[in-house]
């Protein structure tokens, strides 16, 4: 599992023209699904990301976390963050989860931080999206277990 997990002043999914997920104050995770990962590694991310102090408190230091700030978050399917860019010009994405094995993991993900209380949309799976990101801070974390 990788996820790319950005603070954001704002965050928004559109797909054909047509807004999916739309949040203020919050995360947008990009989340790549492996071939060995499991819903057991997934609940254990989900409970990371819900406690992680990268919200500032008042004294401006990064010490809340989305709970904490009453944030939302986005989570986006990227099988992308696996490139291989070992070889060559073109990255491979051979490291990836299969389609049918990376859906129902991203699927429990979502659902894992909904139940740490994130309340939390998403893209579509497999659908070409645009993604705006306004980065506060910026704050970008990549969490990663492989």
């Amino acid at each position: 599992m990788r996820a790319v997990i950005q603070r954001v002043k704002h965050g928004r999914v559109t797909i054909e023209g047509a807004v999916t997920a739309d949040i203020q104050l919050g995360l947008v995770i990009l989340l790549g699904i492996g071939p060995e990962d499991t819903a057991e590694k997934l609940l254990a991310a989900a409970k990371k990301i819900a406690l992680m102090r990268i919200f500032e408190d008042d004294q401006r230091k990064m010490n809340r976390s989305i709970i904490d700030v009453g944030g939302s978050a986005i989570v986006v399917s990227q099988f992308t963050l696996y490139a291989d860019t070992r070889k060559g010009n073109r990255p491979s994405f051979i490291g990836a989860a299969p389609p049918d094995l990376a859906r129902p993991l991203v699927d429990q993900f979502v659902q894992f931080l909904q139940d740490q209380g994130v309340p939390t949309q998403t893209g579509v799976f497999g659908a070409d999206m645009l993604v705006d990101i306004s980065n506060d801070g910026p704050v970008t974390i990549i969490l990663q277990d492989d």
